[in-house]
């Protein structure tokens, strides 16, 4: 990216931005959610979701929707769109098996897991249309672009058909984009070369909005197939104003997925006023019990 380049980039930024400011606003104090919280007619408090906020979710236009290794049964249409998702650093290889196992009866889109069990999830789906997916410089995304790309190499090789990278945070926020920008390119022409995709997160919680926006202009620039707001290891997770202003940026082509902590109906509809496109969540996605009148346990979060 050449100096002039920059200055067009930085200029369509502030552009977009200021085009959100002057529409509707969000109220960016409410977040994803109280645990605790009750959907009308309900009667499971249930700390995760249930069918009808993943119905909600799908609908603010998401295109991808994570969770851990505590779920229910899953309507077809939903079941498509999630992530499995155990990220966990004490996970051990028969809880790795089991997400497998659950990733398969569901029909979920992927299992996502840590890069050293990539070779045990890509023998356990092997046959299965269930996606191998894993996370690259995860969760600080300050590991070094030589070490992502061989870390994306070295999935792919063993089986991964998706990767998440986090993006170089400190680097962004100092204002170095061609630096950003040249990391996620390197991943993304990694992943490409062995036939995976590439969602780039971008830590939405540790970014002001023209940061957000920066970052989702230099993903969309550099190759990437996602953006997705959030590792869950930070401080915040996914808002309905931060998948609005991502979705406004990357536009109609790239996939936005939310992530982190997504638990209540009111965060639901939030989200579905902001127009996401694809969500992710932190923990168990809870679904399709209520649907047929039973009721599920409350899923445990797992800081993802």
């Amino acid at each position: 990216m050449n100096p002039s380049e920059l200055d067009q980039l930085v200029a369509q930024i502030g552009e977009e931005i200021l085009a959100r400011m002057s529409s509707k606003k969000l109220d960016r104090a409410e977040g994803l959610g109280l645990p605790g919280s009750v959907c009308p007619g309900c009667t499971q408090r249930c700390a995760q979701t249930c069918e009808a906020k993943t119905r909600a979710i799908i609908a603010c236009g998401a295109d991808r929707v994570s969770a851990s290794e505590k779920l229910t049964r899953i309507a077809p249409e939903i079941a498509s769109l999630i992530d499995h998702t155990l990220l966990k650093p004490e996970a051990n290889e028969t809880e790795i098996r089991k997400v497998c196992a659950e990733a398969k009866k569901y029909s979920f889109a992927s299992v996502c897991i840590n890069p050293y069990w990539v070779p045990v999830v890509a023998k356990e789906l092997k046959g299965s249309p269930v996606k191998v997916c894993t996370v690259i410089g995860f969760p600080l995304g300050a590991n070094t672009t030589d070490i992502k790309v061989a870390e994306t190499e070295t999935a792919v090789l063993c089986g991964a058909e998706e990767v998440d990278m986090v993006i170089n945070v400190g680097a962004l926020k100092s204002g170095d984009y061609e630096t950003v920008e040249r990391d996620i390119r390197c991943v993304a022409q990694a992943a490409h070369r062995g036939g995976a995709i590439l969602k780039v997160i971008i830590e939405t919680a540790l970014l002001d909005d023209q940061q957000k926006a920066m970052a989702c202009s230099l993903a969309k620039l550099a190759g990437a197939d996602f953006v997705k707001t959030s590792t869950g290891f930070a401080k915040g997770g996914a808002t309905a104003a931060d998948i609005a202003l991502m979705r406004g940026i990357v536009g109609p082509r790239l996939g936005v997925k939310a992530s982190g902590g997504i638990r209540s109906l009111e965060d639901v509809k939030t989200m579905e006023a902001a127009g996401a496109s694809r969500i992710g969540a932190s923990a168990s996605v809870k679904i399709m019990e209520a649907a047929a009148g039973g009721i599920s346990e409350p899923a445990k979060q797992d800081g993802y």
